[in-house]
């Protein structure tokens, strides 16, 4: 029997914001099918109404002929769906195989937890998978990728699985771990599972799916079969815009300044000495594979970690970042990677997350904080920004994560840095709001800014640094111009030896 999953006219309100309208579509057993849309398109709102963490107002949906009715995410498990989404959904502070086995940890003919068989189980998928990590490690003490790949690997060990759906599942891995993936959704197809994959890279769309769904403004434009249709008609259709060359439109006027940041022999824990420059106006890009180091760096600099050696000079001056806040006052800003655990503040809203790094600068000399400075800088930067959002009080958590992006990016400017850092900026965002992104870096670095940007798509860092510092087993192992760099150059750099 080949099973379907099949909306139809769902449609999802919220307050000022209605982000399904009218949805039909069906997906099919042994196909892979893709959903591609803008930030806010309403991909991931139908996940969870799939998945009963939003109920629809309007519209239902069938699972091989039959209406559901999830009213919660272990309703929809126990009947064989399981979402992966792009913002973790584990425990940390539990081992791999804890994780892997939640709610269903076997135990003896007593009733108590087996959790040698537990092990035993995991250490076979975390085989099939390829992973080189074990059962009994604590999931706190393993990188971002490999978190992720433990929350695939739990969803995938169900033995009722009919339905998976995958939320950007790629953001955090390597191209190995990548394709391990890709080889478990083939498998997955094969097996007569319905997959829907949710991605913004359009390379990996025409490798692992076979038709997409195309998403816009809360509508669901279309499905295409994917070798059918080219790149950049499925860009136009969920833009709504030719984009073209997304790097040849960006506007720099290349006027670099003197040298701004010097960093002289920093290291860490978790990173070995490292010495660069950045000068005023220039984007200065980090390439390297997962776990080269890039972030580590970063964090040292700022003071998130302690620095064990080295200096940090900025504008001629020796400063120390004892702590991010020493950072921001140091005049360094961050926007950090894992935007869930690191960037926002999932309780407050657009207007509390914007202010929280100044709430000195909005305040009198009483200490008393002014509400119309903080209304004041909430709408400049939603302005500014152009964030998504009906108005400045609604919580973070409700935007889609590239205006939860802008938001925290927002926030670093509102302390007016000398230098900026972005560690993975684009990471889960769409190529349209990748695209303004793209020419806000521009233009922070013709206001004068350094900026340092960490991400691991290679044209993103090519097309957008003056120069590149490439990083390999916690080290530099080497820089580049831009204009001199290609991808295989900085894949060559980053590999290990």
């Amino acid at each position: 029997m080949q099973h379907i999953l099949e909306f139809q006219g769902i449609s999802k309100y919220f307050p000022g914001v209605k982000a399904l309208d009218r949805i039909s579509l069906k997906a099919y057993g042994g196909e892979v099918l893709a959903f591609l849309g803008e930030n806010g398109a309403g991909k991931s709102t139908l996940l969870k109404v799939l998945n009963g963490d939003y109920q629809p107002n309007e519209g239902k949906y069938l699972l091989d002929g039959e209406e559901k009715h999830f009213r919660s995410p272990h309703e929809a498990i126990e009947e064989g769906i399981s979402i992966i989404y792009q913002e973790r959904q584990i425990l940390l502070e539990l081992s791999v195989a804890e994780n892997i086995f939640l709610g269903r940890m076997p135990a003896n003919k007593f009733g108590v937890i087996d959790n040698a068989k537990a092990n035993k189980m995991a250490e076979e998928i975390i085989k099939e998978f390829g992973m080189p990590i074990s059962p009994t490690t604590k999931v706190k003490d393993l990188n971002i990728a490999y978190q992720q790949m433990v929350e695939i690997m739990k969803a995938c060990s169900r033995e009722n699985l009919k339905v998976i759906c995958f939320d950007e599942p790629t953001a955090s891995l390597t191209d190995d771990e990548t394709e391990k993936l890709f080889q478990v959704i083939r498998k997955l197809k094969e097996d007569g599972k319905i997959v829907i994959y949710v991605s913004h890279r359009m390379s990996e769309l025409q490798k692992i799916t076979d038709k997409v769904a195309i998403f816009k403004d809360g509508r669901h434009v279309d499905t295409v079969v994917t070798k059918e249709v080219e790149e950049q008609q499925l860009i136009k259709m969920m833009v709504g815009r030719d984009l073209g060359d997304i790097y040849k439109n960006l506007d720099r006027d290349k006027k670099i300044g003197d040298v701004l940041l010097e960093v002289k022999n920093v290291s860490s824990d978790y990173v070995k000495p490292v010495s660069f420059t950045l000068r005023a106006g220039e984007v200065l890009g980090f390439s390297g594979l997962v776990g080269a180091g890039r972030t580590e760096v970063m964090r040292a600099i700022i003071g998130a970690d302690t620095m064990r050696s080295g200096e940090v000079w900025l504008n001629g001056k020796k400063i120390v970042n004892r702590s991010p806040k020493e950072a921001l006052d140091n005049g360094i800003a961050m926007v950090p990677e894992d935007r869930k655990l690191q960037g926002i503040l999932s309780n407050l809203s657009v207007e509390g997350n914007v202010n929280i790094s100044i709430l000195e600068k909005n305040a009198n000399n009483l200490g008393i904080i002014s509400e119309k400075k903080e209304h004041d800088q909430a709408e400049k930067s939603i302005r500014e920004f152009r964030i998504k959002t009906p108005n400045r009080d609604k919580k973070i958590v409700e935007l889609s994560g590239g205006n939860q992006q802008k938001c925290i990016v927002a926030r670093g400017l509102a302390t007016d840095p000398k230098v900026l850092i972005l560690d993975e900026p684009t990471k889960g965002i769409d190529v349209g709001a990748k695209s303004e992104f793209y020419d806000m870096i521009c233009a922070f670095a013709k206001k004068g800014l350094g900026v340092i940007l960490v991400s691991s798509e290679l044209p993103e860092v090519i097309g957008l640094s003056d120069r590149i510092i490439v990083m390999r087993s916690l080290q530099i192992s080497g820089e580049i111009s831009a204009a001199e760099a290609s991808e295989d150059k900085l894949l060559s750099m980053g590999m290990i030896d």
